[in-house]
């Protein structure tokens, strides 16, 4: 298992759910909301700056056949924008794509089981989503000792 913090994203079209994982690579956790617009490729870099993360982890919407459509493409172009934007704040932080299908079905489920309700469970959803994504990963790369999902 490689060491070092991970940051995942869950990019919606109007929010963007930052999640991070401890160094050691065991537990993702929340760690905020950024709303798409001006400056929200400026905070993403600057949060992977202040987390001194090595690795960026974005969920890529696939269809259950396995294909990418519009959304996918969109996200793909929005990571590519992640990318230039953290290399260019001087942070080396790689950028992998992985597969997010069903993560905010899961997060809605989990947040819902907590008792979280309309509004509250809205306003923090994508983080949840941005941790089930992250968490994923971590997982499969202790399992399988390989990193997860694919470089940009």
């Amino acid at each position: 298992m490689r060491r070092g913090v991970r940051v995942a994203l869950d990019i919606g079209d109007a929010r963007i759910g930052v999640a991070s994982s401890d160094p050691h690579g065991i537990l993702a956790t929340p760690v905020e909301t950024v709303h798409r617009g001006p400056g929200d490729l400026d905070r993403i870099a600057g949060l992977v700056t202040e987390l001194e993360a090595f690795e960026i982890v974005i969920g890529l919407p696939r269809s259950l056949s396995g294909g990418e459509g519009p959304a996918a493409i969109r996200i793909r172009e929005t990571a590519e924008l992640v990318r230039n934007k953290v290399l260019e704040a001087n942070s080396g932080a790689a950028v992998r794509l992985v597969d997010e299908r069903f993560t905010t079905v899961t997060a809605e489920r989990m947040l819902r089981e907590r008792g979280k309700k309309g509004s509250k469970r809205r306003a923090v959803v994508d983080q949840a989503a941005a941790v089930v994504i992250l968490q994923h990963a971590l997982d499969f790369e202790r399992e399988t000792g390989n990193p997860p999902g694919r470089p940009l």
